[in-house]
């Protein structure tokens, strides 16, 4: 009894408690299953009609461009801002020098150009 008290703050089941049954977890697969299919079928019948073309249908395809890249600038805004106050942008200099540390083979230079006078005294 002490082990499971112990434990139970580390392994709350309180979310878990309703979803106990079995007939409970298929019946909430069975919701969300469709429910994740009605909302990947609603953009297809909005997008299945044909529209005249008129002047103002012409600027559809640019008000969605100009709505997607306001709805991802923004949420990339956000992640920025929560990372930065999550201190993941401290001593950036510091971190920037790491792959400099690395000793690998140069595998950029091709073989003749170490015949070249330049590289006659060895590495630059």
């Amino acid at each position: 009894m002490m082990l499971s008290a112990k434990n139970a703050a580390h392994f709350p089941r309180v979310w878990f408690g309703r979803l106990a049954s079995l007939a409970t977890m298929k019946r909430a697969l069975a919701s969300f299953s469709v429910l994740a299919f009605i909302v990947l079928a609603l953009p297809a019948v909005a997008l299945a009609h044909d529209q005249p073309e008129t002047k103002q249908s012409r600027w559809v395809m640019a008000d969605w461009m100009m709505d997607t890249f306001f709805i991802f600038s923004g949420l990339a805004v956000v992640a920025f801002v929560a990372a930065w106050k999550a201190g993941h942008f401290q001593e950036l200099d510091r971190v920037g020098g790491i792959p400099l540390l690395v000793e690998e083979e140069d595998y950029y230079t091709p073989e003749w150009a170490y015949d070249e006078e330049e590289w006659a005294d060895g590495d630059a």
